[in-house]
């Protein structure tokens, strides 16, 4: 079988392995199509300080069950359309101790810290094979991260009387967007890129703000009646939009954090006191999460279209990534196609 590897930074080539058989508790994936997410760019630029050396990427899967091990529950039958929840968890650290197995402390993601999807086959334990009815293998790799936008907006506690800024329309960002739309709350969108800018709007957004051609603090004073959004997401993981989302809350908001920011932040903290900030990291997703993302696209209101940049055959994936790294503004996601 096929396998797409990252030997070194700046490399990525096609390799053959064998293909790996089930056993027992275990799922025989047909991988479909993969997605290639902000984590395999950064691996590929040797910036992903966490991804394991010479890793097989990918952890935005849609495939199909090619066959079962002993032991695994029936409604995990071949043929079955799916994704995966690419995450482990060791189900004694604090973090799922308190029923938070995204958070755990020993965590490795898919294509990070263990080898990934970018392969014709792979075998995982069936408790992280998720069936997706009527949702296309191809489009089941835009569930995981849009999830890991819903589960922002979970952390958020955000209801229908909330206005939410979402800083970064990118794959996550639009998670989080469609995600408080769907909620009820008034959304404002903010990103350098018009074009996404316009998607967002498609997406539930109410409001957009390119921040590179509009006042941000005037205009959400406009939006907002002076008071600031009660929530904000920031979804870039940059100093200016970290700091942003700080000074642009209001008063006793909430701001969750889901980008890594390359850079150390630098924050006047009086501002966590005099406003009484809930200040939430989020990370990965909750099993909630993808069921929540299925059930939305599984409406089939979603303009998945517009989501996917391109699908390029595992032979073109380096050239792929390579137009990426060109041009990182105008890429929601790249789709690798080993159907």
């Amino acid at each position: 079988m096929r396998q797409i590897r990252i030997p070194a930074q700046g490399e990525m080539i096609v390799e053959q392995a064998q293909k790996p058989t089930a056993g027992a508790g275990e799922v025989l994936l047909k991988i479909m199509y993969v997605g290639f997410c902000g984590s395999d760019l950064n691996t590929f630029l040797g910036r992903n300080l966490m991804a394991k050396e010479q890793v097989i990427p990918g952890h935005e899967i849609g495939a199909v069950i090619e066959s079962v091990g002993a032991g695994v529950p029936e409604f995990l039958t071949p043929g079955l359309t799916v994704t995966v929840n690419p995450y482990t968890n060791c189900g004694h650290c604090a973090a799922c101790r308190s029923g938070h197995s995204n958070a755990c402390e020993f965590n490795e993601t898919l294509g990070v810290q263990r080898d990934g999807a970018m392969r014709d086959y792979m075998v995982l334990p069936w408790q992280k094979v998720i069936p997706a009815q009527g949702i296309s293998p191809r489009d089941c790799a835009l569930i995981e991260p849009m999830s890991v936008g819903f589960h922002a907006v979970s952390r958020a506690d955000v209801t229908d009387s909330d206005t939410v800024l979402v800083f970064g329309c990118g794959m996550i960002g639009v998670g989080a967007i469609v995600r408080a739309s769907l909620r009820g709350a008034t959304v404002i969108a903010v990103d350098l890129d018009n074009d996404k800018l316009a998607l967002a709007r498609r997406l539930g957004a109410t409001y957009t703000i390119n921040s590179k051609e509009q006042d941000l603090h005037a205009t959400l004073m406009e939006l907002t009646s002076g008071l600031g959004p009660t929530v904000v997401v920031e979804a870039v993981g940059s100093v200016p939009t970290y700091q942003a989302a700080i000074d642009e809350v209001a008063f006793s908001g909430r701001v969750v954090c889901i980008g890594y920011s390359k850079n150390d932040v630098t924050f006047h903290t009086g501002l966590f006191v005099k406003k009484e900030l809930n200040i939430r990291g989020s990370r990965n997703a909750m099993p909630s999460d993808f069921e929540a993302v299925i059930r939305y696209l599984q409406r089939g209101t979603c303009p998945k279209d517009e989501l996917i940049s391109a699908i390029v055959k595992p032979e073109s994936a380096l050239a792929a990534m390579q137009n990426w790294v060109a041009a990182p503004g105008k890429v929601f996601r790249i789709l690798v196609d080993f159907s």
